[in-house]
């Protein structure tokens, strides 16, 4: 029995109707939002327990999207896997992030760092998926007039398609004893500059787009005037994505998505095509 977290989400979902044919449960958090593959929906958020536990019971493997960033994510991971441990869980397969670590420069990297710390603990088998920034994504990072804004210098990222991680993971679930104990850095085929990534995004959506760097304190000050609310943590993690381009944390490419996928990972501009 397999379960499968984030399926009202884009990750979660691709993962989802792949392996329909497998009968997974689903977990939501709203079940008004469950794909429709006539497949058990059960409801649980990560921070109940008992919701959770319940939902797991029989589980034997749990596919575990990382929950939405938030300044409580730790708990509410740690909470998750308490549950899958108390259901009965053997394994489960989590989506982290490349780099993870406790002094990661990214700051979400080091959420996802106890979530494995978490993992380790539990008792369960375990499989890390670690991604990179998702190419899908990147050149949203630009504002309405095309600019992406940020402290990234000149350091390059190999951001990953979000549809190659649904791919890898589908392949991981589909044979997870193969996989027990394996941590996979899941990326692109070659690592962009923000400069490279806004003048190939462009020409692949028609729209005009440009990189212009800016420093720490810049960073900080146009993020506080255009989300004045914003807690500290989000805009730590805001502006540490591009501290993390800058410093080559995100650059490195490796071959996890041909190896476990089956096929090369999608370009920047195969993935916007999408």
């Amino acid at each position: 029995m397999l379960a499968i977290t984030g399926s009202t989400g884009a990750l979660g979902g691709l993962v989802a109707a792949a392996l329909a044919d497998l009968r997974p449960r689903l977990v939501v958090r709203d079940p008004s939002r469950a794909p429709d593959l006539g497949l058990d929906v059960f409801t649980a958020t990560y921070a109940d327990e008992t919701a959770a536990t319940a939902a797991l019971e029989g589980v034997e493997v749990l596919f575990m999207v990382s929950a939405a960033e938030s300044d409580h994510r730790r708990q509410e991971h740690r909470s998750l896997i308490s549950a899958a441990a108390r259901a009965g869980a053997r394994h489960v397969v989590y989506t982290s992030f490349a780099g993870a670590a406790p002094d990661a420069t990214f700051t979400l990297g080091r959420d996802h760092h106890d979530t494995e710390v978490a993992l380790a603990e539990s008792g369960m088998a375990f499989t890390v998926l670690r991604d990179n920034f998702y190419l899908d994504v990147l050149p949203f990072f630009a504002g309405d007039d095309g600019a992406l804004r940020g402290p990234a210098g000149s350091g390059a990222v190999a951001g990953v398609a979000r549809a190659d991680v649904a791919d890898v993971a589908v392949a991981v679930l589909s044979d997870p004893a193969a996989h027990v104990g394996a941590t996979y850095t899941l990326t692109g085929p070659e690592a962009l500059t923000l400069a490279e990534v806004a003048e190939r995004a462009g020409a692949a959506t028609g729209r005009r787009l440009r990189y212009e760097p800016e420093t720490l304190e810049e960073a900080y000050a146009s993020r506080r005037a255009a989300y004045p609310d914003a807690e500290q943590y989000q805009l730590d993690a805001w502006v540490s994505t591009y501290v993390a381009i800058a410093d080559g944390s995100c650059a490195t490419v490796t071959d996890d998505v041909r190896r476990l996928a089956g096929h090369a990972p999608r370009t920047l501009e195969q993935t916007l095509a999408r």
